[in-house]
């Protein structure tokens, strides 16, 4: 007689989930933004609105791809950390008034297409993650020492 065995449908299906922090609202969001390849709309939504441009409120559709760039990120260092935002979209206004202040904000910013993110993880030290987001080849990579925090987007592939 064979061995039976049972398979936990549950367990095989490949869900994928954020914790994020906005260093500036303080807001926090939890979030399971895909399921079985499949992206849910409604947690979609949620991450729109949550990194949206904070000083204006306006809102775009954060890429795909960013998210998963994330995800697979913050697995490649084998983190459960919480994701700190520090810039997420940004619309033109938001952007230009950076620039103006000369904080090396570029006009053509991935921010501008919710295609980038400022970002740390809690539990990984910030060059670690600028080597493992280079590593990914995945897009942009900007790594900020003195603040503490890496730029990735889904851009052409890149580093600064």
């Amino acid at each position: 007689m064979g061995l039976l065995f049972f398979f936990d449908q549950a367990t095989s299906v490949d869900e994928r989930q954020l914790s994020f922090y906005h260093t500036h609202t303080g807001r926090s969001l939890d979030v399971t933004y895909a399921v079985g390849g499949e992206f849910d709309e409604e947690a979609l939504a949620e991450i729109n609105s949550f990194l949206a441009d904070f000083r204006t409120g306006d809102e775009i559709e954060i890429d795909t791809n960013l998210l998963d760039f994330m995800y697979d990120l913050r697995a490649s260092l084998g983190s459960t950390g919480t994701i700190e935002i520090i810039s997420a979209y940004r619309s033109s206004k938001t952007n230009e008034m950076l620039r103006s202040r000369g904080t090396g904000v570029v006009s053509n910013s991935q921010h501008l297409l919710g295609k980038a993110i400022d970002m740390r993880l809690r539990d990984v030290k910030t060059s670690d993650l600028r080597d493992a987001a280079l590593a990914l080849q995945r897009g942009g990579v900007g790594y900020y020492e003195q603040s503490d925090f890496v730029h990735i987007d889904t851009g052409r592939v890149r580093r600064w």
